[in-house]
């Protein structure tokens, strides 16, 4: 705690270096004394971690100082001193936002306490509020990397419905980035200062779901020894969102369509009726269409669910966002493990383009991490990919090396499928290199993308 720093602000010389003393040379923190709240206000950029504040000063008194304070940082801890000792003084410093009232001659063991205290909140609200920052910078829509023309058209569907209440339900297959997609509608929406509760209903026994979902009392089955809140009453007046949705058992699906439709719940073993203003967002890679017809998903939960629907295409699909996401992890990962300036061969690069990943994003971001640790030096090569990845591009230069471009010239082929063929050469000849690509076929790289795009080779 050496490095907190207290304001004190108290204009009797005694009393100001006794209470220099017991903050630095007793308590261990640095200090800077004023003699009038001007001089302490002046001072307040650079960021004092608390202040002790004498309510009698010349020029401003105390409270207006302490007005000013809470003005500009509102989170900052004060703690008022006055040798008056008036109990209304002390209210109404305490309403003004002020920590604590210390009358004089101060008791330094229970002002110890106080001061140490109140830097352990001030401590707490600071890493809370950074947190909060860093969750909203990591789900702000320019942190989520694409370059494919479907996932804009996702990004503007989540802008759409990010400042209002309806049931969003996401789509796509397993690793592809549905809670991702959750937490962007929530963090970049009306909703963003209150709670994001997440449950994945496929990872929870279906006997403890329900009250993992609504809570339950003291008693009201064996091992439940205290009353417990659900995730219905935590994410009250923000977001809940469900994942692996399709898994829910048919009997909660009815309770949860109860809660849709009246916003209210009771928890298990209870009586008592309880109101939860929740955004829902649920997200499946099921589809629950089949599974309403295998009577296996209620078909009026689902129309409720997927008021707001958004899909999510494979990364097989948006081929071109793979070589940027993998960038993206190799800083990442490279950073974490303090390896400057890695990059991938091009021939690593060309086996990332060609996989089909099945698993999607997290398979990618799975196979960069174990790269990342097996490279020798700066260079990923083709040896440091998983074993998956390496078969399926040694398939792929068997299957290139007996087909080449123009194959079977004596048929004469469209020219568009000529440009198409061209198009996937360049990028097979310069490894997954477009720059280079298209500076080969002698266009722009504008126009290559959009080649890429018409052929389909970048979604």
């Amino acid at each position: 705690m050496a490095d907190k720093l207290i304001y004190i602000v108290d204009d009797e010389d005694t009393i100001a270096r006794l209470l220099e003393h017991w903050v630095t040379k007793r308590w261990g923190y640095q200090s800077r004394t004023f003699i009038n709240g001007e001089s302490c206000l002046e001072a307040l950029d650079d960021n004092p971690d608390l202040i002790l504040l004498d309510i009698m000063l010349p020029g401003i008194g105390g409270v207006e100082i302490l007005k000013e304070i809470k003005k500009r940082f509102p989170d900052l801890p004060v703690i008022m001193l006055s040798a008056q000792g008036k109990i209304e003084i002390a209210i109404e410093t305490l309403k003004l936002g002020a920590t604590d009232y210390f009358s004089k001659p101060v008791d330094f063991a229970k002002l110890e306490i106080t001061v140490k205290n109140a830097l352990q909140t001030h401590d707490l609200a600071r890493e809370v509020s950074r947190l909060r920052d860093s969750m909203e910078k990591a789900v702000h829509f320019d942190n989520i990397i694409s370059d494919n023309g479907t996932m804009q058209e996702v990004f503007k569907l989540v802008n759409k419905v990010k400042d209002n209440d309806i049931c969003v339900l996401v789509l796509g297959e397993s690793g592809t980035g549905k809670e991702l997609i959750a937490r962007a509608v929530h963090f970049n929406g009306i909703r963003k200062n209150n709670p994001f509760v997440v449950v994945n209903c496929a990872s929870i026994p279906k006997d403890l779901l329900e009250s993992e979902l609504f809570g339950h009392e003291k008693g009201s089955f064996t091992g439940a020894h205290q009353r417990r809140i659900g995730k219905f009453e935590q994410a009250d007046g923000g977001t809940l969102f469900l994942d692996e949705i399709g898994d829910l058992d048919l009997s909660l699906q009815a309770k949860l369509l109860r809660v849709i439709q009246s916003k209210q719940f009771e928890r298990v073993g209870g009586n008592e009726t309880f109101t939860s203003d929740v955004r829902l967002i649920s997200a499946t890679n099921r589809d629950l269409v089949k599974a309403i017809g295998l009577k296996e998903f209620r078909e009026d939960l689902y129309f409720r669910l997927a008021t707001f629907p958004i899909m999510l295409p494979p990364l097989r699909d948006r081929r071109s966002d793979i070589l940027l996401l993998a960038e993206s992890f190799l800083k990442k990962f490279s950073a974490e493990i303090s390896k400057q300036d890695m990059k991938f061969s091009k021939r690593a690069f060309k086996m990332l383009y060609d996989y089909p990943w099945p698993g999607n994003i997290r398979e990618l971001e799975n196979a960069i991490q174990r790269a990342t640790l097996m490279a020798e030096g700066t260079m990923i090569t083709e040896k440091d990919l998983p074993l998956a990845v390496q078969a399926f591009g040694s398939k792929e230069d068997q299957s290139s090396s007996s087909s080449p471009l123009f194959a079977g010239t004596e048929i004469i082929k469209p020219m568009e499928k000529l440009k198409e063929e061209a198009l996937r050469h360049s990028l097979k000849v310069t490894n997954g290199n477009i720059v280079e690509a298209a500076s080969k076929l002698k266009v722009g790289r504008a126009t290559f993308y959009r080649l890429m795009k018409k052929y389909k080779m970048n979604q």
